[in-house]
């Protein structure tokens, strides 16, 4: 990958804070929902809500909770019914931004994503604009203790196809989205410290935006990232470090 995100880094920061006020178990449920919902009740049949599971179980997130989530979303217990949309769209600087919504109002969602794009200086754009500068991918976390040797022999070995490191940092192996449980598996079968593995979105180049754009755009993405309806938000805004480059 070209550059590091400066998004992915603050985000996995603010995970922490959100954690703590209780915002990660409702973006579960509703992806527990969705996921039931799309490919059934196993989650041996399901990877989606397989990897849903998991992270409930990280998140502590109760059984009964998790266990209600998926029945509704299989239509076997009445509440709402939650559809997905991906909205696409520029911030300020021309920075790329997905996000993945989760609703049981469209309409009520559309308008209130449209606000804060314009509020913060972006623009809503038609789908497919932006959508291709980002590839799924599966990304894992290595606690920084852990070491580097031994992190990238077991990660190159199990197909990763990324690794990188910034200083302090924990370990990050990137991999393509078929391929993440199986690095996920190698590093735990390893003793490593994995402190975090999710498949996700990541831009293939980050760009760096100069201020005032630059804080305007991550106001913006901070601002989505609050919004009750989303689930998850990416974008191609890099690191303030030039040596990272601009892609």
């Amino acid at each position: 990958m070209a550059g590091h995100s400066k998004w992915a880094n603050i985000k996995r920061r603010k995970a922490q804070v959100d954690d703590q006020k209780g915002r990660v178990f409702s973006r579960i449920s509703r992806e527990l929902s969705v996921a039931a919902r799309q490919g059934g009740c196993n989650p041996e049949a399901n990877p989606r809500l397989r990897e849903a599971m998991r992270k409930a179980r990280e998140a502590n997130l109760p059984a009964e909770n998790v266990q209600r989530a998926i029945l509704k979303g299989a239509g076997e217990l009445e509440g709402m019914e939650f559809e997905e949309i991906l909205y696409e769209g520029y911030g300020p600087g021309g920075v790329a931004i997905l996000v993945e919504i989760v609703t049981d109002n469209r309409r009520r969602t559309a308008a209130a994503i449209r606000h804060l794009f314009a509020k913060y200086g972006g623009s809503l754009g038609e789908a497919g604009c932006v959508a291709w500068m980002f590839e799924k991918k599966g990304v894992v976390l290595v606690a920084p203790e852990a070491d580097e040797d031994e992190v990238l022999a077991t990660a190159l070995e199990a197909g990763a196809e990324d690794f990188s490191r910034e200083a302090g940092a924990a370990y990050e192996i990137t991999s393509d989205a078929q391929g993440h449980e199986a690095v996920r598996s190698a590093l735990e079968a390893a003793g490593l410290p994995v402190a975090e593995a999710e498949l996700t979105m990541v831009p293939r180049s980050t760009i760096r935006v100069e201020e005032p754009d630059a804080s305007r755009a991550l106001e913006l993405l901070l601002a989505l990232d609050d919004h009750e309806d989303v689930q998850r938000v990416h974008a191609n805004l890099g690191t303030d470090d030039r040596r990272a480059g601009t892609g």
